[in-house]
This record gives C-alpha cells, structure tokens and sequence, in this order.
C-alpha cells in the first residue's frame, strides 16, 4: 500500500479520480490529446466511466483538454509538415475521436490557395525521382501521391500536369482523367 510520503503507482490508488488524473496529466506531459484519447486510455486502465467523466470535465473546464484548439493546431503542423490536404486531416482527426462539427471547423481554415501551393511544392519536390519514366506513368505515380495526401483527384492533375508542362514533358501520351471519376 502506498503511504502519502511516496507517490502512488497506477493500482495504488484507492481514489477513481485521483488515479484519473494522474493517467490524464501524465498522457498531456508527453503530447496533446483529445477528449476522446483520454477517455480511451482511462477506459483501458479500468477507471471507472463515473470518475473519467468528472476528471475530463475539470480538464476541460481548465483548459487542459481543448479539441478545437487540438484540431487547429493538428491542420496547420500535419499540412505543414506532411504536406496532408483537407481530406486526410478531417480523417486523422475523426480517427483520434474529435467531433465533425469541429473537424469541419479546423479544416476549413486551411486556405485553398496554401493548399493548392503546398500541392505544387510536393509535386516539385518528388518530380526529380520520376525522370526518365514515361509521362503517363509519370503523371500516374505523382497523382496518386497527392491523392494519397487527401488531395481532391482535379487539383492533383492539374497540379502535375502543370509541372510536367514546365519541365517540357510531352503530354500528348497523357490521358485526360475521367470526368466521371
């Protein structure tokens, strides 16, 4: 049993919500997390759902837990970093259990000229590596990476075609995309 000199390890607490916050606080020092996250890692350490409850709402009425300000810093460093468009953000945020309301609200300040730039970038970046394939391979690959990163299917052609035009590339041999698609 854990005396009040030492700190307590996880099944030494005999309070629910003690132990809630401990696992909560020690989860937020190493990264941010949702509501969601947190209630997850509660769940899977058996605290009770009552005592989870109560600690996240303390979290939050604190501002320790804030989705909204999670989901916006999320849009900006995964589109900054990874080059992610808007539909590969909303779909990371759903899956760490942010609410659509506030998914829609994180990507819709992302700005369709930056994502558009952020496009060109990539596809000036990854060009050099397709030297010497065909350009309808070519047009291929560098599509499919952007359609990868959540870019819609008309901004990505667009996008590679425009660089495979400046690089001088034949586009003759390219097929229009599918208008159906």
């Amino acid at each position: 049993m854990a005396s009040r000199d030492r700190p307590a390890h996880d099944g030494d607490h005999p309070d629910p919500e003690a132990r809630a916050r401990e696992i909560c606080l020690r989860l937020l020092s190493a990264a941010p997390r949702t509501r969601a996250q947190l209630a997850d890692a509660l769940h899977r350490k058996n605290v009770p759902a009552d005592a989870a409850e109560r600690v996240l709402g303390r979290f939050a009425d604190v501002g320790l837990i804030d989705d909204e300000a999670f989901a916006q810093a999320w849009v900006q460093s995964r589109h900054t970093g990874r080059g992610l468009a808007r539909r590969a953000l909303a779909a990371e945020l759903r899956r760490r259990g942010v609410a659509d309301t506030t998914v829609n609200e994180a990507v819709e300040t992302l700005d369709p000229a930056q994502e558009e730039e952020t496009a060109r970038a990539i596809v000036r970046r990854r060009l050099p590596s397709t030297r010497g394939a065909d350009p309808a391979k070519r047009m291929r690959r560098l599509v499919g990476m952007l359609a990868r990163k959540g870019y819609p299917p008309g901004l990505s052609y667009r996008v590679v075609k425009d660089a495979l035009a400046e690089e001088g590339a034949d586009l003759e041999t390219v097929p229009d995309p599918d208008p159906f698609d």
